[in-house]
């Protein structure tokens, strides 16, 4: 795997090194979060959209993603993505074409990727970790759309921190039904049977694979613990 000088989770993550080293490191830590607690401490009323940056224009869940995002914005919700293309691109894309506030945190990688042109916000983020706090701070709703290894671990995140009631009961909707479609009955199947989690766990993710019933879903009364 190619690294680039400047990719600071790498340097961060890999191993033990000099005292003073990571404590510099730390304050540039800090120095990150201020930025994007800075930037984002009006946004209002937000929900965040994950999914793949692969797909195309021409792909249904680029079109799903768009058109939710539409609907959302529609409904007078920012739309908060992770900044580059794919499913990100296409949700700030229908965010800002319905009048929303369109918002990217975009991630320094090794292979660059590059912010997507349809947000009114971008911010810059080196430390994965920092970026997903923002992503998740600011939101009080989560539309999960199929993805790759990072959309699976803002899946598991997300359900784990309200499983764990480190956040409110906030809305957690995952769409493109046919994607998930196997894991599922690997979560009833194994993971309950094998008592890894409960049944009730299994409540926290609703699915929907129409914009209107995702948008129901969001302005759905949520509890916080």
């Amino acid at each position: 795997m190619s690294t680039v000088h400047n990719d600071h989770d790498y340097k961060l993550l890999r191993g033990a090194e000099n005292y003073f080293l990571d404590l510099k490191r730390s304050i540039r830590i800090w120095q990150e979060f201020r930025y994007g607690f800075r930037n984002l401490n009006k946004v209002g009323k937000c929900v965040t959209i994950f999914g793949s940056a692969r797909f195309k224009e021409d792909n249904p869940y680029y079109k799903l993603a768009y058109q939710t995002a539409f609907e959302v914005g529609k409904a007078g919700y920012a739309v908060m993505t992770g900044g580059g293309p794919g499913i990100m691109e296409a949700a700030n894309k229908g965010a800002k074409n319905a009048g929303a506030l369109s918002i990217g945190c975009n991630i320094e990688l090794p292979v660059e990727q590059t912010p997507n042109p349809y947000t009114d916000v971008t911010l810059r983020f080196h430390h994965f970790f920092v970026r997903k706090v923002m992503l998740l701070k600011y939101s009080t709703a989560f539309i999960l759309m199929p993805g790759g290894f990072g959309t699976m671990d803002e899946v598991f995140e997300v359900a784990t921190l309200i499983q764990t009631r480190k956040v409110c009961n906030f809305p957690m909707i995952v769409m493109g039904s046919d994607y998930w479609k196997e894991i599922g009955p690997f979560m009833r199947k194994t993971m309950v049977a094998q008592g890894t989690i409960s049944e009730s766990d299994l409540d926290i993710v609703k699915i929907a694979d129409d914009p209107s019933e995702a948008l129901r879903l969001i302005q759905t009364p949520y509890e916080c613990p």
